[in-house]
């Protein structure tokens, strides 16, 4: 079984943590753990000759442990033939073979690949009528109280905090039945169904006493977008309005999340507050920070009181008087701040966060969607170019999926009228718009489109990356459209990272042989795309490193529309004065299909221009309270060491 990470002898983390919470570097090894306690329980139970119940759920987050049950199962041999299983919940109405149906995502991803007994997979019926759904619940419990109750309840976490589709006010003695979707959870699930207005608005779920009634409950999350309602589900109160919060009173549950979930929980936000700590240099950023923020003061007004008031005493012991401490982290701060992202010619750059040599370097910008790189880092981008860097961009993936279906047919259209007006042949441009236009008309929620479709969908994106491009002044020789092969899947759901994603980058790479790399670093990006870019870019410069130009090559991450970088992560904050915002806003203007209602939009109603001008306005407010030059808006990096 999973250990908690509580400390009964010290009670650390007991003082924050209401529930058994284990942190895991990422999500694979955490799926890992989770998979080698199911495979375990399921042998126990085996050799006792039981029948072993599995509570299911879907979602991304299952995802690597489904793939890690098959592989033990085909590898090692774990049979599920004493398997029964009940799943969690299931969107109504719902017929069984739509690409949304969880039947479908069950099947497809652990049970075709099994030797379960179909009869003993169960999954709410979506096709009933209303009158029929009431009796249908009640059974669906009386069939897993036949079988003696769940054995271990495996749950994901919605962004308001929601268990199977137990929303935000579900009673804890609440039982499966149909209920209403919360508005953030259709949000959420939007993408899937190509837009919010065709998204379900009910769904049946299991209840919350059931899911207490299991005998072992696990839930799992993973990246920085559930970083804040695991801290309130963990640490705060029980309540109805956070219904994972409920499983602080269970008998046996644990959270089992990746670094990147865990982020907020206060052991590790601030250590120090929980244990005895080593004061390396970072985290005595982080904590003096931290404090500064907290308090609202700028750095260098922290006093002694406030150190020792706010249990970083010990800080003091080690490192000296608060004024010796407070002018070190400010210059520190201070000095990742430059205005030559690509390196000062000339200048001395012991404290600088990029080298001046080479002059003239060779940059390679990762853009995961064609327009990242403008939203991004628009403003370095632009400055790369004009301080005489030769400046390439690789647009990872064609990101068709994200353009409406007007927009294609629209510029279908113009090709024909382009055509007609200069006495081009029009014979395969209407064979191919007749076929997408009658395609598009009868085009079924979640159907994927056809490859033509995709094609144009794709030629919209690459015209409006060019043009981006162009505007900043790069030459056509300079972009590279990569089109990585587990983008194209024309559906939302993605491949993993393959063979030939990492071929194509690292053969980009070597061709430019770059001095600097810009990779989108944000793992908040809800559907997943930039993990697997970046996945793509690591494992190709981990390739490489041995060649001899990757010794003269740094790699910066920059973060999507997402989410930014911490402050006390930031190693590099590129500054933007109000005219530079602006042209970074006409750069990002020139992707009109991704403006006024954007395909996946995601929980933030802004649009992306207007979430990047806040985000780095956000980033130089914050070195402006921390007592740092105020400018308009700040574009953060932080370099990784391969």
């Amino acid at each position: 079984m999973l250990k908690s990470t509580i400390d009964k002898a010290t009670g650390f983390e007991k003082r924050f943590e209401n529930i058994g919470t284990i942190v895991y570097e990422d999500s694979t090894s955490a799926s890992k753990a989770i998979a080698q306690e199911i495979a375990d329980l399921i042998r126990v139970k085996q050799a006792q000759k039981q029948t072993c119940v599995l509570g299911l759920a879907t979602g991304s987050s299952p995802k690597g442990l489904y793939a890690e049950l098959v592989r033990l199962h085909k590898e090692e041999g774990l049979s599920f033939s004493n398997v029964v299983s009940f799943n969690l919940d299931e969107y109504y109405p719902m017929e069984p073979d739509s690409v949304n149906s969880y039947v479908r995502f069950m099947k497809e991803q652990l049970f075709n690949h099994i030797d379960i007994i179909p009869e003993n997979c169960f999954v709410p019926e979506g096709r009933l009528t209303k009158e029929e759904i009431r009796i249908y619940c009640e059974q669906y419990e009386s069939k897993i109280e036949a079988f003696g109750g769940i054995d271990l309840q495996i749950l994901g976490i919605g962004g308001n905090g929601h268990i199977g589709f137990n929303e935000s006010g579900s009673l804890q003695n609440s039982k499966t039945r149909l209920v209403a979707l919360d508005h953030i959870t259709r949000v959420a699930a939007s993408a899937d169904f190509s837009g919010l207005e065709k998204t379900p608005r009910t769904a049946i779920t299991l209840g919350v006493k059931k899911i207490m009634e299991a005998k072992r409950v696990i839930l799992m999350a993973w990246g920085e977008q559930k970083a804040n309602i695991i801290k309130a589900s963990v640490e705060d109160e029980v309540t109805n309005k956070v219904p994972a919060s409920y499983l602080q009173e269970h008998r046996n549950a644990t959270f089992v999340l990746d670094k990147a979930a865990s982020s907020k929980l206060t052991r590790i936000k601030t250590p120090w507050l929980v244990e005895n700590v080593t004061w390396t240099d970072k985290l005595i950023r982080k904590a003096v920070l931290n404090l500064a923020l907290k308090l609202q003061k700028p750095i260098l007004m922290l006093t002694d009181a406030d150190y020792i008031e706010n249990g970083m005493s010990d800080l003091l012991t080690e490192n000296g008087s608060a004024y010796e401490i407070n002018i070190k982290i400010f210059n520190k701060l201070q000095r990742t701040i430059t205005g030559w992202p690509g390196g000062k010619p000339g200048a001395d750059d012991s404290s600088r966060p990029e080298r001046a040599e080479p002059v003239k370097k060779r940059v390679l910008i990762f853009s995961p969607h064609p327009d990242d790189d403008i939203i991004s880092m628009g403003g370095t981008f632009k400055r790369l170019h004009e301080q005489g860097h030769e400046v390439h961009v690789g647009y990872q993936t064609s990101g068709n999926i994200a353009v409406a279906d007007d927009e294609a047919l629209r510029f279908a259209s113009f090709v024909r009228d382009y055509n007609e007006k200069f006495g081009i042949d029009n014979s395969e441009a209407n064979v191919i718009y007749k076929k997408a236009a009658d395609f598009l008309k009868n085009k079924k929620s979640s159907e994927i489109d056809t490859p033509e479709v995709r094609y144009i969908k794709g030629l919209i994106r690459k015209g409006e990356a060019r043009a981006t491009c162009h505007f900043i002044g790069i030459p056509d020789a300079q972009i590279h459209f990569m089109e990585l092969p587990f983008y194209e899947t024309g559906a939302i759901k993605k491949n993993p990272v393959g063979v030939a994603d990492v071929q194509i980058t690292a053969d980009l790479i070597e061709k430019i042989k770059p001095h600097q790399i810009y990779a989108a670093g944000d793992l908040a990006d809800p559907h997943g795309t930039h993990k697997v870019c970046l996945d793509a870019v690591f494992s190709s410069v981990k390739e490489l490193k041995d060649k001899k130009f990757m010794k003269d090559c740094w790699v910066w991450l920059y973060r999507g529309a997402w989410q930014e970088w911490g402050v006390d992560e930031i190693e590099m904050a590129v500054p933007m004065g109000p005219g530079q915002v602006l042209e970074k806003r006409k750069g990002i203007f020139k992707h009109q299909s991704q403006k006024d209602g954007v395909v996946f939009q995601g929980a933030d109603s802004r649009e992306f221009w207007q979430r990047a001008e806040d985000r780095n306005k956000e980033t130089a407010d914050l070195y402006d309270a921390l007592g740092l030059a105020h400018y308009a808006a700040m574009e953060a990096f932080v370099r990784w060491h391969f």
